[in-house]
């Protein structure tokens, strides 16, 4: 099975042309999962049984002369935020242990109607709240790339299983920056929608306004290929938008594109290697007849602060369900309906979500609702109409994803810290806009290579254009060939 396909591309042409079978790729995802979880953990649960039957299928549908669908045979695996029928599904938390989902998820669906082989269901942040993946109910995921080092978060198990290449593909969510940083610490591709752009039916919400879903893959190409399954309007999500996704260009120039890079993120405390990252990712668009202008983004330093606001006030609201009475974690010792209440939340909410729901509840609160939450609607409003105006003038926006590559596990004591690790990812969710990471190099920590990431930012539904643009940088370099040592053979 060495000489299998490896891109979604590829598995899905071999597969369909009977050049290999689904239960084949299968197969030698599972065998690499059983052999990288106990050191990963990257995965929540692995549903063998069923990915079996799944792929049985999609080989009979061929054997049958039927067209299985676009991703036919390809290993996708689903962060743990995502309701797929049948199966458990915690969100990283202990408030939902025992809960099985009973519909699924409209990507779900869509994945499922194009032949993909869903395999296992990854670990995340509790509720997906965290830039880590430190704060899951299950424990930690390691970084492919040096397993003392964080994968990022909130989807650090489903950008670690890509990583490593346990599979081609996965599906993560991005509130803040959930999908684009733990694509840029470990090395891969991760593409997050305009807002709207997929349905979010069968996601449980974090922040509604900011959630968005999408893919992790190795390439721009892959990613485009799960994009136009998944997009399009659903009529379970109001948010969902009307205008289609379209035929992605994946051209080899950028002539004509204007890509602009905005000052504020080359920031001085940026790690070198970073801006050096996003000169070199400037100088391959320019060789493939981008223009590169100089921006200005002021309201990049309100970002984590109107985040912090927005964010925990819809967590406060959305989390109120999670109550221990219709369904998971429930105490039993409880005194009244309201110590029940208190004790079931207690129990089974972590830290840093009795922390956010906290903060939510009180800036919603009489007497701090118009100095907190109102005040960041208005700068949630100056930052949209900033990105407006900038795309006024340019076709796309470059700079780094992270500010630094990835951090040891445990180092992020400090919860400030943390969330300032996503400060050039929260404005893209804020004003609802689309994103790219991709891998633009290494770098040397302590003896230690780490991956780079550089983000690419497109207006509301200019998804398409990101990733033609991540595409042509891509056939021009070879960064995202680059594997993590110990998986490089796998």
């Amino acid at each position: 099975m060495t000489n299998l396909p490896e891109s979604v591309l590829d598995i899905a042409k071999s597969v369909r042309a009977g050049n290999c079978t689904a239960t084949e790729v299968l197969q030698r995802s599972l065998d690499r999962i059983d052999t990288a979880q106990p050191t990963l953990g990257a995965f929540e649960n692995i549903r063998a049984e069923t990915a079996v039957t799944m792929a049985a299928s999609v080989d009979t549908a061929i054997t049958n002369g039927q067209d299985p669908g676009p991703l036919a045979g390809v290993p996708i695996a689903i962060k743990d935020c995502i309701a797929t029928e049948g199966e458990p599904m915690t969100c990283g938390s202990r408030i939902l242990e025992g809960y099985v989902s009973p519909f699924d998820a409209t990507v779900i669906e869509r994945l499922k109607d194009a032949g993909a082989v869903l395999l296992g269901r990854t670990r995340c942040d509790e509720f997906a709240m965290g830039s880590s993946t430190e704060h899951c109910a299950s424990g930690p995921v390691a970084n492919p790339w040096s397993t003392d080092h964080v994968p990022g978060g909130s989807s650090g198990g489903s950008a670690a299983a890509v990583a490593a290449s346990l599979v081609p593909a996965s599906i993560g969510t991005d509130t803040g920056g959930s999908i684009r940083q733990p694509a840029a610490l470990c090395g891969i591709t991760g593409f997050k929608p305009s807002q709207g752009r997929v349905p979010r039916y069968g996601q449980v919400s974090f922040a509604p306004s900011m959630d968005q879903i999408g893919p992790f893959t190795r390439t721009a190409a892959d990613a485009a290929a799960i994009m136009d399954v998944i997009a399009g309007e659903d009529a379970r999500d109001a948010t969902s938008a009307s205008d289609p996704l379209g035929d992605v260009q994946l051209d080899t120039h950028l002539n004509g594109l204007r890509i602009g890079i905005a000052r504020e993120h080359l920031s001085d405390d940026n790690h070198p290697e970073v801006n050096d990252a996003v000169a070199r990712a400037a100088e391959t668009a320019a060789s493939l007849g981008a223009d590169i202008v100089d921006v200005s983004l002021s309201t990049t330093e309100l970002g984590i602060a109107c985040y912090y606001v927005i964010g925990p006030a819809e967590a406060s609201s959305n989390l109120a369900r999670f109550d221990g009475v219709r369904y998971g974690n429930r105490a039993t010792d409880s005194s009244s309906l309201n110590d029940m209440y208190e004790r079931s939340r207690t129990e089974g909410f972590g830290e840093e979500v009795r922390r956010r729901i906290m903060l939510g509840t009180w800036v919603l609160s009489a007497g701090y609702y118009d100095a907190y939450y109102n005040q960041a609607l208005k700068v949630r409003r100056l930052i949209h109409d900033e990105f407006a105006q900038c795309f006024a003038s340019v076709d796309l926006l470059l700079g780094p994803t992270t500010a630094s590559p990835a951090f040891k596990l445990g180092e992020m004591a400090d919860p400030m810290s943390m969330y300032l690790c996503d400060r050039y990812t929260v404005t893209a969710n804020i004003a609802g806009i689309c994103g790219c990471s991709i891998p633009f190099g290494t770098t040397q920590t302590d003896g230690v290579t780490l991956p780079i990431g550089v983000q690419l930012l497109g207006p509301v539904l200019g998804d398409a254009t990101v990733l033609r643009c991540a595409h042509a940088m891509q056939t021009a370099t070879d960064h995202h060939t680059s594997r993590p040592p110990n998986y490089s053979t796998v």
